[in-house]
């Protein structure tokens, strides 16, 4: 009975083995499908950092809610389980609420890849704040110009900002900045027009070339000294833009953000369809989150702050 159970086993183990993609039995992924019951859970078992500290980006003064997060059943398919991050304002400093999630920060060269649904308009209240829904990767800026600063991110603006109303999706590779007075240095990519409903972003970071996809194309290929050179968390948050808000009023606007599922493949260019299918074949095989990217060396602080 006891060889018979142990065979057993081993088959189990041996079928898992052959079940799990590429990418993951190479030992160099990381993947979360948000399925968890509890934000506790979020935190506890899958190491995510809700952000509270606060400062920039956003309206100064706003707090960063990390109640602003839950987790919820997908409506559109029976057993999937969706993050969602909600933000809110009334128009006023006090009255605004932004919300940011951050993994650890020890990611850098690889593929990354993130489903999210973007909204064109606030679940509650009237439309017409500027605000940005984000899937994005950075490191710390320590100090103005910092040479050490590398972000790469995705920032769907559905009411405009920044000097623009129109409708876009920015991708964009920094290589660093001064916040006050402002002066950014970095690439940028811009896809005009809506993108309301379930997105898949993508980024190749490797060979010095960082390669921008949406749902599958290839829309921008950016370098040089916009390159990322250190560590960095992977982020969602969920923000307003200064200087633009609706006036004050007695009903919130509240908007949303919903993630399905994110994933990164170390130090490996997949592309939009080895992507699609790592993700497929680790649900088939049961697994709701993996994480094989070692702790960065020294090991550093996970923060979520700008």
């Amino acid at each position: 009975m006891i060889l018979r159970g142990a065979m057993a086993a081993l088959t189990g183990a041996i079928a898992m083995l052959f079940c799990q993609p590429a990418a993951a039995q190479a030992g160099q992924v990381f993947f979360d499908d948000f399925s968890y019951a509890t934000t506790q859970q979020l935190q506890r078992e899958g190491g995510w950092t809700p952000r509270s500290q606060a400062g920039h980006p956003g309206i100064e003064g706003a707090r960063w809610s990390p109640e602003g997060l839950s987790l919820l059943d997908d409506e559109s398919l029976r057993g999937n389980r969706l993050l969602r991050l909600q933000a809110r304002t009334d128009g006023r400093a006090a009255g605004t609420e932004q919300v940011q999630l951050c993994h650890q920060r020890k990611y850098l060269e690889g593929t990354y890849a993130a489903r999210l649904r973007f909204r064109d308009a606030p679940r509650q209240g009237v439309d017409g704040d500027p605000v940005i829904q984000t899937f994005y990767v950075v490191s710390p800026l320590r100090f103005d110009f910092d040479p050490e600063f590398s972000e790469l991110d995705w920032e769907y603006l559905p009411n405009g900002g920044w000097g623009s109303e129109k409708t876009r999706l920015y991708g964009i590779s920094w290589q660093t900045v001064q916040l006050q007075p402002w002066k950014a240095y970095n690439q940028a990519h811009e896809e005009f027009g809506s993108l309301d409903g379930w997105q898949v972003l993508m980024m190749q970071i490797l060979d010095g070339r960082t390669r921008l996809f949406v749902n599958g194309r290839q829309v921008a290929e950016h370098g040089g000294r916009n390159y990322p050179v250190s560590p960095m968390s992977i982020n969602f948050n969920l923000w307003f833009s200064p200087g633009g808000l609706l006036p004050a009023s007695a009903e919130a606007r509240v908007w949303e953000q919903d993630v399905d599922w994110v994933f990164h493949a170390r130090n490996a260019r997949l592309s939009p369809e080895q992507v699609m299918a790592e993700v497929a074949a680790l649900r088939r095989a049961g697994t709701a989150r993996l994480d094989q990217v070692p702790a960065a060396q020294p090991a550093l602080e996970s923060r979520c702050d700008f």
